[in-house]
Formats: C-alpha cells, structure tokens, sequence
C-alpha cells in the first residue's frame, strides 16, 4: 500500500523562504529512519506556486493559469511517498513526522493512499496503463 504524505504549503513556504536548518534536519532523520525501514519510495519539497502554473479544464478547453494563487490552504510544500503494509503502519510513520513548518508553528499534513492498477477494472485500458513502466 502505497501512502502520499502531502504537506501543505504556508504563507512562509510560498514566499520562498529557505527552512531553518533544525527543520531540515528534523525532516534528514525522519526520511533517513524511513530509508533504514524500507519504506521510502520518494519525498522533496516543492518551489513556491509562483513557480509554477495550472490547467483548467473546461467545456473541451484547456487554460494555463499562472502562479502565484492566493489560497495556501489549497497549495502543497512538500510531500513524501511511502509503501508499507497496512494503513496502520502508515498512521505509526505519519505520526513521527516532523512539524513541516517548525515545532510552534501551525501546519497541516494530509495523507492520502494511492489507487494501487490492481484496484482498477480489467479491460484492455487497464491491461495498457498496466504496461506502463514508472
């Protein structure tokens, strides 16, 4: 079972600030013990949205909307992507994840478990997806 632990971006994040480096080693030890354990499958964090941009779909039509966007509740800093054996395992890692934006400061983390190709229904679409190598 494969678990996305989404970090969620701050006011401080998306102004680009550099974390402090007691935080960046909080974060060093955690994936570090993660790596030791296995589990580790990918975990970085990500530039400010004004890096970056969206797609918006609609009616048949595509838009590229730019960064920055306003709401960071809605915006993500980091993430890291974790496989282990039960969502109970996944809730012992989460809860030895470090505060994402200091001991202190308010923060939130979401964790999400990923569709896994075996979930999806047989047919030749999913036999294709399946094919793809990642």
């Amino acid at each position: 079972m494969r678990y996305l632990i989404i970090v969620k971006a701050s006011r401080r994040t998306e102004a680009g600030d550099p974390p402090e480096p007691d935080r960046i080693d909080a974060m060093a030890r955690y994936h570090e013990a993660l790596a030791r354990a296995g589990v580790l499958l990918d975990a970085n964090g990500l530039k400010p949205s004004r890096e970056g941009w969206r797609v918006r779909f609609r009616e048949g039509q595509r838009t590229v909307v730019d960064g920055p966007f306003a709401d960071t509740r809605d915006l993500v800093a980091g993430y890291t992507l974790i496989q282990v054996r039960s969502k109970q395992e996944a809730l012992e890692w989460v809860r030895r994840f470090p505060a994402p934006h200091g001991a202190f400061a308010d923060g939130e983390i979401e964790v999400r478990p990923l569709f896994e190709r075996e979930e999806l229904e047989p047919g030749p679409p999913t036999a294709r997806l399946r094919g793809v190598q990642h």
